[in-house]
């Protein structure tokens, strides 16, 4: 693959669908060949899918099953999005990949975050992101932005209580310790323009590495 694989990462209000969208024209403007998308979601099967998961009424749903949806969606997306932009050389900006599963499946909802990486694996293959940027917030915080956010939408997640966003929390900072050479650290808890100037320049350090080794873009 020619391309870049980057994912954002964070808990429930971390802020990561807002600088998605700005990171893509900011490094665009640079002169980069961007792709933004999300998960789970990003094409048709992979938004319905979505749809069935993010779905509040959906409150008997298992956490099995729940991780078993994502890592199908992920799939999906996988294959008709993200791996043809990378092999055609573009930077693939993605909200939430296999970390997101790890945190809110394998750890909050108690499954294993190895077990679940295996259903992931199986979905997935070999392709991990080559850069995660974890906006990192704390889970009151990101909870009280969602709760003053009027136009946010409103899913099945939301309805946990404090100590499953709490653990979701406590994952990511394992994942963190676990991943420190693919994983960054953004403080998600300041002006939304520092959060944004300080992902451009996680990005463009990695990306002009990338350029010193002789390799694509």
């Amino acid at each position: 693959m020619k391309g870049y694989f980057i994912t954002l990462e964070g808990g429930d209000g971390s802020g990561k669908s807002s600088i998605l969208q700005t990171l893509s024209a900011k490094l665009t403007g640079m002169g980069y060949d961007v792709l933004a998308t999300r998960e789970p979601g990003g094409i048709e099967i992979a938004e319905k899918i979505r749809g069935i998961i993010l779905d509040p009424a959906h409150t008997a749903m298992d956490g099995r099953t729940e991780a078993l949806l994502y890592a199908a969606s992920r799939r999906q997306h996988l294959i008709e999005v993200v791996l043809p932009a990378l092999k055609s050389g573009k930077i693939v900006l993605c909200d939430r990949f296999v970390d997101s599963s790890l945190a809110y499946q394998g750890y909050a909802r108690g499954l294993g975050m190895e077990e679940v990486f295996l259903i992931n694996k199986f979905a997935i293959q070999d392709a991990m992101p080559d850069l995660t940027l974890f906006l990192d917030i704390e889970p009151k915080k990101g909870l009280a932005r969602i709760a003053a956010n009027k136009d946010r939408e409103r899913n099945r997640l939301d309805l946990e209580e404090i100590r499953f966003h709490e653990q979701v929390y406590e994952a990511y900072q394992l994942l963190v310790s676990r991943y420190p050479h693919r994983i960054q650290v953004i403080n998600a808890d300041q002006p939304f323009t520092q959060v944004e100037c300080d992902a451009v320049k996680y990005i463009d350090f990695h990306l002009k590495n990338k350029q010193k080794r002789g390799e694509e873009p």
